[in-house]
């Protein structure tokens, strides 16, 4: 495609990387053919390639207009179209740059201001969230049903065993990996972090963690707040200094789309001559959880499914299958402790969680979770089964078959001691 970028953006780096995209792309649109929002609205330009022409007027013509925010905050940078897109257009980073330029140049209105500043400040935050959901489960019981299933109830955690350095996994030269111990996600279900500890300590590995760490940033980078979200990633380096310095095999997140984010650090902090090569160093050491685990650990774990257990299905978000490209790599570690997958039709679908998506945009929210869960539920699973909690909690909105992550339903079933402990 071809482009000239306006005199404003002439010395800005972060637009010569959105014109590359730009020139990329070759207007095939094979990328509305998986897009969620193209594949509900019919509208081209709520599809990718539409949402491409609209930056490209921007960067073009210097200037920015409501139409394009609102299509474009209609994206859920689920990133599928990347994954479907023979020309690798680099639509994450382009779309974030005309979000940002947009949220520059544009004034919203107080409603939004509003909703969205609350989002930026507290979900990154311990304790407003923690409160305003402690009170929100205080009242659980005596809401409707459809208030009390946004309000995910209170999961304890098993505490997890001290590791056994003789029985450190292959690969692991330190024998301990950093966790990124979250802003909402411990406080959602406290259950994940937990399982990840406990098994990864019955292989003899150790996870160290900071208090001093909040939110990967992803918040703040979901609204276009760019500045707010590379200062959070400069203060998550600040905290993680020490450890890194002692050594770890891998930074890990338990929720797939922090680690989405965590693998972009080194581009956000690129043109930041005090944090560009520390931010780089972690992107290359972040790890999802199921880059930790093969089939043989779950066996030497000792792992097995319930005799006679029913199906259960798999929900692979997507941050997971095209933020970081892992897809199908839970599938054999659910199969090797013997549980049974149902099959699921559109299984590249998003189910319309995608960060603060589900706050900010409702409706389409709610009409790609219930596309999502008549797919996931369609040969009647025990449960649903993923790895972001975010899903975990937009699925759970909507019905009242069990959702959880991988992490926390293979831990349930490992034994007290591995096999030839």
């Amino acid at each position: 495609m071809e482009t000239r970028l306006h005199e404003r953006f002439a010395n800005d780096p972060a637009a010569r990387i959105a014109e590359d995209a730009l020139r990329a792309c070759v207007h095939c649109g094979f990328c509305n053919a998986t897009c969620p929002t193209y594949q509900e609205l019919g509208d081209e330009v709520d599809g990718p390639r539409g949402r491409i022409y609209q930056i490209k007027e921007i960067l073009e013509s210097g200037e920015s207009n409501p139409t394009a925010r609102t299509h474009l905050d209609r994206c859920l940078t689920c990133l599928n179209c990347m994954t479907t897109c023979p020309s690798g257009v680099d639509y994450n980073h382009l779309v974030a740059y005309g979000r940002e330029v947009i949220e520059q140049d544009l004034d919203r209105n107080w409603r939004e201001r509003t909703l969205r500043g609350l989002l930026a400040r507290t979900l990154p935050a311990r304790w407003p969230f923690r409160l305003a959901l402690g009170l929100g489960r205080m009242v659980r019981p005596a809401l409707p049903a459809t208030l009390r299933r946004r309000v995910p109830e209170r999961q304890d955690a098993r505490k997890a065993p001290q590791p056994t350095p003789s029985q450190a996994l292959e690969g692991f030269s330190h024998g301990r990996i950093l966790l990124l111990a979250g802003c909402v996600h411990d406080a959602i279900d406290a259950r994940t972090n937990a399982a990840l500890k406990n098994l990864l300590g019955r292989l003899g590995v150790e996870v160290v963690e900071t208090s001093e760490a909040r939110c990967c940033g992803a918040v703040e980078h979901h609204l276009a707040f760019e500045e707010r979200a590379r200062s959070r990633v400069r203060a998550n380096l600040d905290a993680w200094q020490p450890m890194l310095e002692q050594g770890v095999d891998a930074v890990v997140s338990t929720a797939s789309g922090c680690g989405v984010m965590l693998r972009d650090y080194g581009h956000l902090l690129a043109g930041d001559p005090g944090y560009a090569e520390r931010a780089r160093t972690v992107s290359e050491r972040v790890r999802d959880p199921v880059e930790l685990f093969t089939p043989s650990a779950i066996q030497r774990l000792g792992i097995r499914a319930p005799q006679g257990h029913d199906p259960i299905a798999w929900h692979a978000p997507c941050t997971l299958q095209h933020g970081q490209r892992l897809a199908g790599r839970v599938e054999p570690l659910l199969q090797a402790a013997g549980f049974e997958l149902t099959p699921t039709a559109e299984p590249h679908l998003c189910c319309g969680s995608a960060g603060t998506y589900s706050i900010t945009q409702p409706a389409m929210a709610a009409r790609l979770r219930t596309r999502k869960l008549d797919n996931l539920e369609a040969q009647r699973p025990a449960r649903i089964v993923t790895a972001n909690v975010g899903c975990q909690t937009h699925l759970q909105s909507g019905t009242d078959t069990p959702v959880e992550h991988w992490l926390t339903l293979l831990e349930r079933h490992c034994p007290a001691t591995p096999v030839g402990a």
